[in-house]
Formats: C-alpha cells, sequence, structure tokens
C-alpha cells in the first residue's frame, strides 16, 4: 500500500442500497451515510446526490461546546454560533462560508442535532464554483440509523475520531 493510498478516504456505495456505503481507510473500513440520491456523476443543488470524484480535505470545524477538540493534522477551526454555509443559488457567496444571519438561503452549522458537532468542509465546488453545482458537500457525523444524507458523506463520531487522528494535510477523499 503506498503513502498516498493511507491518506486517501475511498467510499463505496453498497449494492442495493445506495445511500449507504463503506469507507475505506488503509486497513480501516467503516459503514458510512451518502445523499439520499446515492453517487451521481452529474451533481445539482438539491438533487440528494453525493457526488462522484476526488477531493482535497480543506479544514476540520467542530463544536466546542460538545466535543473535544478533535486529534488530527489537517487545519482546525472551532465552530461558532454564527457560522453558516450559503446555499443561495445565484448569490455571490454561493458554496462558500457567511456570517449568519444572512440575506440569501444559508445552512446554519451550529445545528441542533449532532450531524456538524464534527465537520470536514470538503473542496467540492469551491474553486471554481458553478452556480447550483452543489453546495455544503461536507464529511460529517451520520444520524441515527445512518440515514441517509442531502448529499455528504457522514459516519458515527467514534469512527470520524479515528479517522481524523490518521489524516495529515493532502489527504484525499474518494467517491466512485
Amino acid at each position: 500500500m503506498t503513502r498516498h493510498d493511507r491518506q486517501t478516504l475511498h467510499v463505496l456505495p453498497r449494492p442495493g442500497n445506495p445511500a449507504q456505503g463503506l469507507l475505506r481507510l488503509g486497513s480501516l473500513r467503516v459503514r458510512c451515510a451518502l445523499g439520499r440520491s446515492g453517487v451521481t456523476h452529474w451533481k445539482r443543488e438539491g438533487d440528494g446526490g453525493t457526488p462522484a470524484g476526488r477531493y482535497a480535505l480543506v479544514e476540520v470545524r467542530y463544536r466546542p461546546d460538545k466535543i473535544a477538540r478533535p486529534r488530527t493534522l489537517l487545519p482546525l477551526r472551532r465552530t461558532r454560533r454564527q457560522d453558516g454555509w450559503c446555499d443561495g443559488k445565484g448569490d455571490r457567496n454561493y458554496n462558500r462560508p457567511v456570517p449568519l444571519p444572512y440575506p440569501a438561503s444559508a445552512e446554519t452549522m451550529w445545528r441542533d442535532d449532532d450531524v456538524y458537532d464534527v465537520v470536514v468542509v470538503l473542496d467540492w465546488n469551491l474553486r471554481p464554483r458553478r452556480q447550483n453545482g452543489g453546495s455544503a458537500i461536507f464529511f460529517h457525523l451520520a444520524r441515527p440509523g445512518y440515514r441517509p444524507t442531502e448529499g455528504c458523506v457522514a459516519v458515527n463520531r467514534a469512527d470520524m475520531l479515528k479517522i481524523l487522528r490518521r489524516l495529515r494535510p493532502g489527504a484525499a477523499f474518494k467517491v466512485r
């Protein structure tokens, strides 16, 4: 196994259930949830698909009131109550972090559920950005029962923390 493979998170949908998958990092294999529409090669805003491709891991965000600082060598940032992520089609800050309240549609990063207690921002549709090309595609914590996401990849908290400890700058996600 090459060093490159040890820093690539491979995601494969589960046969017969495209909204569930297997995530592999080196010898580690864990269950994951995918978008409700499974993996897509033609991502559009709101389609519920997890975009196929390879993406860099940009940064890790975490809720300091709910989880201790994760052990990772990836860039790390505390989530704040006013953090949002613009998903407003046509807005100049589409698929960018924004302060809340925000005049266009924006997702709150400080959520009442636990799914964004730890979030890894992926470089999907960041540079260059395509309007309506899909926003807020993250690697985050799974809902109970690994219910489908809106297009993200999600794992349980223990697996997320184990994965983050193994990753270094330059790590990537590969969804097939």
